[in-house]
């Protein structure tokens, strides 16, 4: 076991994580060099012929600020902490040196991804098999809400990369035989200050002492927390920082908006909005499961095209909601912050924070869904009466007074009688939706996303809003 070793040792990595801060700052780099630095192709940085060729057919054309810094000080077999905004090409930035690694010494059970949540488990699943399908590369995917028995079989196959949540990952480590991490060389923990912030702290000290001490780390993190910097200590040895955003910032080609209304109307401009920008895609956040469906069967009466997502979903249900807004079938995506980090949608237009969010920098990850990969977008932020003094830490947060979306009252009062008439509806639902999983009838598990629910969508008058694509024509019985 690497305990002891690990506790003994912290003081010293201390100090030399200190000296290499200071002598590796990449981010203290001025403006003019990082400018040059960004026109490299990934051939400069150091990366391979057949992984070159794998970013081209995935349309990397050139790589972003953190790959620049990253890639290179990683293929020269350092440990890496990055720090960079959300959207800019992180898991790039750590899958290429993994990649290469493979490629010059294969081995299975070569390295483990810790993520916080599901979603973004399986979405680096798919970054590394696009760019290692022609190596062939194998991954596994180990996350709760699945089959334990299933993911052991996968497991029993020694795949070369496994992606993992930690609570999990613990569950396969204690309870599958002949599995353990032993000959890993490569652990790279991905948006750390959310994994350190669900309260996996436990789980993480537990893995760092079943892996091996000789190996490479890569710590990536949006925000350096306290908590980050302990985890830095224990399990970095002689990092190099790679920070492409020192401050906490949003994107330039973010518009970002507020309106302040007062609390009982949030739903009837939520609706004004949907419609007035209609024709594009939206994510919404809600603060509870319980909103977040809500408001999901609430836009559905009105015709409009909408999806939930939240922790109290199966794990097939958030995946297939994922899947059904990323193509595109459905045009409003209802979302807890389980969906507030890391996740990829390229064709996110629009971000409304229906529910403030508590936590400052939660702003920065939800905002951070829309205007990636330098296209632009638009936030705007519910305001009531009771989120003033949060609505003023996030802008002080991120240095910036944010301008008033411009509404009609009288417009989105029009809409009272419409919108007052579906939350009854919504409110119907619900309750029989609750009612069915108390009788736990698994044949009418389809709450989360039925289309069909109990019928009532027809008796909300006016038929469907212009934002809906399809309205309610194609929910006939």
């Amino acid at each position: 076991m690497a305990d002891q070793g690990e506790t003994i040792s912290r003081e010293e990595i201390n100090t030399e994580t200190q000296t290499a801060e200071d002598e590796t700052t990449h981010s203290e780099m001025n403006e003019d060099a990082l400018t040059e630095e960004t026109h490299k192709s990934f051939k400069d940085l150091g990366v391979t012929e057949v992984l070159c060729e794998a970013c081209d057919q995935l349309g990397w054309k050139k790589p972003t600020k953190i790959q620049v810094e990253a890639i290179p000080v990683a293929l020269e077999g350092r440990d890496v902490i990055g720090l960079a905004e959300t959207g800019s090409g992180k898991t790039g930035a750590f899958a290429l040196p993994i990649l290469q690694s493979l490629l010059t010494s294969a081995q299975r059970l070569h390295s483990l991804i810790l993520t916080p949540t599901r979603e973004l488990a399986f979405q680096i699943s798919e970054q590394f098999e696009a760019l290692g399908s022609s190596i062939g590369v194998k991954t596994a995917v180990v996350v709760g809400g699945i089959d334990m028995m299933s993911q052991s079989l996968v497991l029993a196959k020694k795949p070369h990369i496994i992606i993992a949540t930690p609570g999990r990952l613990i569950d396969h480590l204690e309870n599958t035989k002949g599995f353990n991490l032993r000959a890993l060389k490569y652990l790279v923990m991905d948006e750390a200050d959310r994994i350190l912030n669900m309260d996996f702290e436990s789980e993480v000290d537990k893995i760092l002492k079943v892996i091996p001490r000789e190996r490479r780390t890569f710590l990536f993190s949006a925000t350096m927390t306290k908590k980050v910097q302990k985890l830095q200590r224990a399990a970095l040895r002689d990092p190099v920082k790679c920070a492409v955003s020192t401050k906490y910032a949003t994107v330039d080609k973010l518009q970002q908006y507020y309106i302040f209304i007062p609390s009982k109307y949030k739903d009837c401009y939520l609706v004004s909005i949907l419609n007035e920008l209609a024709g594009n895609s939206f994510m919404v956040f809600c603060s509870t499961c319980n909103n977040t469906q809500r408001v999901a069967l609430l836009l559905r009466n009105l015709g409009i095209t909408a999806i939930p997502l939240h922790g109290q979903m199966s794990q097939n249900k958030r995946l297939g909601a994922l899947n059904k807004f990323k193509s595109k079938s459905r045009s409003v995506l209802l979302a807890t912050d389980v969906a507030s980090r890391g996740l990829d949608i390229p064709h996110v237009d629009c971000v409304i924070n229906f529910d403030i969010p508590t936590h400052s920098k939660d702003y920065i990850h939800r905002v951070g869904r829309t205007a990636r990969a330098g296209r632009s977008g638009k936030s705007i932020t519910f305001v009531t009466q009771y989120d003033v003094e949060l609505f003023q830490r996030i802008e002080t947060l991120i240095g910036k007074k944010l301008p008033a979306f411009p509404t009609q009252e009288e417009e989105v009062m029009m809409l009272m009688e419409r919108v007052s008439e579906a939350q009854r509806f919504a409110r119907i639902e619900m309750k029989e939706n609750g009612e069915k999983r108390k009788r736990a009838q698994p044949r009418e598990e389809g709450g989360d996303d039925e289309e069909q629910s109990s019928g009532v969508r027809k008796k909300v008058r006016g038929g469907s809003f212009r934002g809906g694509r399809g309205g309610t024509s194609k929910r006939g019985r």
